[in-house]
C-alpha cells in the first residue's frame, strides 16, 4: 500500500512540475528540501511528510486530492496563484539560484557585467 501511495504521488507531483516547467530544484528549492530528496519523492522511492505535502500542494498550486490520487487535475480546485517570483523562465530562476551562491565581490562583479549588458 505505502509503495503504492509513493509512486501515484510521485507521478502528480512530477505531472504538476512539469505542467508549471519547473525543475525539481525549483520545487525542492520553495519546498525546502534537498534536490536529492525531492528526486526521491518524485520517483516514488518515499513518501512525503505532512508538512512538505502541504508545501508541494501550494509550490505546485494543486490540491491534495490531486497529489493523492483522489481527483483528477482538471476537477481539482486549485490554490491562490503563484507569486510573482515564481513566474519567472527556467533560465532566469536557474542563474538566480547560483546567483544567491557569490560572495559580495563576485555579485558586486555581476552587476557590473549586467549593467554592461544592459547598455
Amino acid at each position: 500500500m505505502e509503495q503504492r501511495l509513493a509512486t501515484l504521488i510521485g507521478n502528480a507531483v512530477r505531472a504538476a512540475r512539469q505542467r508549471l516547467e519547473l525543475t525539481q530544484a525549483d520545487v525542492a528549492e520553495r519546498v525546502g528540501i534537498a534536490t536529492e530528496v525531492y528526486g526521491r519523492l518524485e520517483r516514488g522511492h518515499m513518501l512525503p511528510s505532512v508538512r512538505t505535502l502541504r508545501k508541494l500542494c501550494l509550490v505546485l498550486n494543486c490540491s491534495s486530492d490531486v497529489l493523492l490520487g483522489m481527483a483528477g487535475v482538471e476537477g481539482a480546485p486549485t490554490l491562490a496563484e503563484d507569486p510573482p517570483e515564481y513566474r519567472e523562465r527556467p533560465e532566469v530562476r536557474r542563474l538566480l539560484r547560483t546567483v544567491r551562491k557569490l560572495d559580495a565581490p563576485r555579485l558586486r562583479l555581476l552587476g557590473q557585467v549586467a549593467n554592461a549588458l544592459e547598455t
